[in-house]
């Protein structure tokens, strides 16, 4: 069936916004300009102010999903359905794991390239996969065991790269790169905990999926916000890259976007695309299906790689590319994205749906964050 103008909007959308929010996240990072105290021009490295940013358009998600209840409550026969009630407690552990996976990969993004901090989300599925084993007790087919295995040789094939070129980039040492790397990885390890504690807990109940993230959101934003303050006081030594070496300066971001309101523009861009990105992504799973979402997150990927070189962030490398194509082959793997082709063989079984839809959608509506997470 052919896509309809709305369709093809809608999936633009959460490319285009996908595509944006890494992209601006890395464009503040790039920015220098002097802070408070009188401190010299410096980079602006405030991941947990980006961090609060990010959660702020999560949050937002909860404003558009009331605008439009009151609006289709408005109508003759009212067709949303809101979901039912619950505990909003219930987000409170996800909420948890998706600011401590957040705030790690915004870390990480200072030290390694835009590309490279998107391809190495998809180690998710590898921790995803089996704390899914593990603890929900779900059994993984043989297609999802060979993506699992095939995503671990493109994650060492991305990582390569990244040791053979340090991307080219000499505002990074190639340690910072890797311990880049690293921390991407490990975050995907809390965004995996994340995954499984929404499907045991809350996903039996029928809540709408913006009020689900705007809930995240606010729970991300507020405990964030607050713990900016004794992070204010927290010296960290030359692990961090602000003038006062604590764990995060947040009047010194004030200070330097008041230097450089560009940097505005940059954080601005992340809020917003992350908002844009968390509606058009159910609004795909929902007009079109949760394939078409999980297609368009991987090519978003692309985009960024692509954007980053033209921008001259990044230097060209093939390994680069053959880590992508794994990466994506095992993603396309581990979901499923294999079997309508393998259907239309006259040799393939027919069988081959028993399992397939139960995981694609809650392997998870940021981003894998992301929010970030999708993050």
């Amino acid at each position: 069936m052919a896509w309809t103008k709305y369709q093809y909007f809608l999936a633009g959308l959460m490319l285009i916004t996908g595509s944006v929010n890494t992209l601006s996240a890395k464009w503040a990072d790039l920015f220098s300009a002097p802070g408070c105290y009188g401190s010299p021009n410096h980079a602006f490295s405030h991941p947990f102010v980006q961090a609060v940013g990010m959660f702020l358009g999560e949050l937002s998600c909860l404003v558009v999903f009331h605008i439009l209840l009151c609006h289709d409550r408005r109508k003759p026969e009212p067709t949303m359905d809101p979901g039912q009630s619950f505990n909003p407690l219930l987000f409170l552990p996800p909420a948890l794991c998706d600011m401590l996976g957040t705030s790690i990969m915004y870390v990480a993004l200072n030290m390694t390239s835009a590309s490279s901090f998107q391809m190495l989300r998809g180690a998710v599925i590898i921790f995803t996969g089996l704390l899914s084993v593990a603890f929900l007790g779900r059994r993984l087919q043989p297609s999802q065991w060979i993506g699992i295995l095939v995503t671990i040789l493109g994650l060492v094939v991305v990582g390569l790269a990244d040791f053979v070129s340090g991307h080219g980039d000499d505002s990074h040492k190639l340690s910072e790169v890797i311990t880049g790397d690293l921390l991407i990885i490990m975050a995907q390890i809390i965004v995996a905990v994340q995954m499984v504690l929404e499907e045991k807990f809350v996903y039996k109940h029928n809540v709408h999926p913006l009020k689900a993230v705007g809930t995240e959101g606010f729970f991300g934003f507020v405990i964030l916000t607050l713990l900016l303050i004794p992070m204010f006081y927290i010296h960290v030594g030359s692990f961090a890259d602000n003038p006062r070496q604590v764990l995060e300066d947040a009047l010194d971001a004030f200070c330097q976007i008041g230097h450089k309101p560009l940097i505005l523009l940059a954080l601005l861009g992340n809020t917003v695309s992350i908002a844009f990105f968390n509606f058009a992504g159910i609004s795909v799973t929902k007009e079109i299906s949760a394939t078409t979402r999980m297609v368009l997150d991987s090519l978003r990927t692309l985009v960024i790689w692509v954007m980053s070189l033209l921008l001259g962030w990044e230097v060209f490398h093939g390994l680069q590319i053959l880590g992508f194509i794994i990466l994506l082959v095992g993603t396309a793997l581990y979901n499923g994205l294999h079997k309508p082709l393998m259907a239309k063989l006259p040799c393939f079984p027919g069988e081959q749906r028993a399992e397939e839809g139960e995981a694609p959608e809650r392997e998870r509506l940021l981003g894998a964050g992301t929010a970030a997470n999708e993050s």
